[in-house]
């Protein structure tokens, strides 16, 4: 039986092919990993020590991902050797698929080819904002319109297309950041992930952190924001397909997050949030009644109760009714719940 979350195995290559570095960037520890040159025998090494996992054989789908640099902007001989060492065990369906990010600024159509021709059939583009303001603010070196021009170009190739926002970037705003989902729906990508900004030490955004130049959007506004924007993005038939940094051992270590909304289940307080937007109209109102049981999927559990319990306690100050009971109940369609009255 087969396990439908894919199997992606990353393989990071921090900062390289990057002009220069952003900001807000630190890829070392964002993946826990050092700036070195990755070599294809790397690449094989790695995908052969997935191969001997256990779960290998039983999921549907298997991914080779490049992540944490420009892979287009590598030179052409290295894209060909990591790609070719990659390549065969696509062929050969060990593996499905092979995944890149790169900066909108780094693809032409020769380098869309050669990645075509290589097997790579996701291409993700570090946006990170469609305001062009923003954009210079932070330093990042290209323009909304290479997105839009890059993101058409892969379109027009046959692949698909992730765009990487990050909400909270020098010179952005909530109302900033509402206009650049808009315009990401209007391109019509095949997933976007949210990345909130977090200052990390040692990065130029941390020491603008340090002087006051630079304020941090608090955890609750960067929720706030994330929700809005998943809701906006998947009602408009765009999955998102992650919320917040990945968790790294880096990153853990006592004063390297200096502000932000670093939380190690920013994606689950998200979730939690849209859910809680969901069923509010299935609720009573406030003093209606003074004790409730709800019935729910057992997939949405977790999303009700939220994280530490706090949806809970949202929902008993909302109709100040005290929840005596949390029953599954999987007839209900996922989003859906029904309130006993006691």
């Amino acid at each position: 039986m087969f396990d439908e979350k894919p199997l992606i195995v990353p393989i990071f290559i921090p900062n390289q092919g990057c002009p220069h570095r952003c900001v807000f960037c630190d890829q070392e520890k964002i993946t826990s990993q050092p700036v070195r040159p990755v070599k294809g025998q790397t690449v094989r090494e790695l995908l052969d020590q997935a191969r001997r996992s256990g779960s290998f054989s039983r999921r549907a789908h298997r991914e080779v991902a490049f992540y944490g640099g420009t892979f287009a902007n590598l030179p052409e001989q290295t894209m060909r050797e990591l790609l070719g060492a990659a390549a065969p065990y696509v062929r050969e369906g060990i593996f499905h698929s092979i995944r890149v990010s790169t900066r909108p600024d780094s693809l032409d159509g020769h380098k869309a080819a050669i990645l075509k021709s290589l097997g790579v059939s996701t291409v993700e583009l570090g946006t990170q904002s469609m305001d062009d303001e923003v954009l210079r603010l932070t330093r990042r070196g290209h323009t909304a319109a290479d997105t839009e021009r890059t993101a058409e170009l892969l379109k027009q190739q046959g692949f698909r297309t992730g765009i990487q926002l990050m909400p909270g970037l020098p010179g952005d705003s909530a109302e900033r950041f509402s206009a650049t989902v808009r315009k990401v729906i209007r391109m019509k990508p095949d997933m976007v992930r949210l990345y909130p900004v977090v200052v990390i030490r040692g990065t130029e955004l941390a020491r603008w952190f340090e002087s006051g130049r630079y304020q941090a959007l608090a955890l609750e506004e960067a929720v706030r924001i994330c929700a809005e924007s998943c809701l906006r993005l998947e009602e408009a038939g765009i999955p998102v397909i992650r919320v917040g940094l990945m968790t790294s051992a880096s990153l853990r270590e006592k004063g390297q997050v200096l502000a932000g909304p670093w939380h190690e289940s920013l994606g689950h307080l998200v979730r939690s949030e849209i859910y809680q937007r969901r069923i509010e109209a299935f609720l009573p109102g406030p003093d209606e009644v003074k004790r409730i049981s709800i019935r729910v999927p057992s997939r949405d559990i977790a999303l009700l109760r939220g994280h530490k319990n706090e949806g809970i306690r949202r929902i008993e100050e909302r109709t100040r009714a005290r929840i005596d009971g949390i029953l599954a109940d999987d007839s209900l369609p996922s989003g859906r719940i029904t309130v006993e009255k006691q």
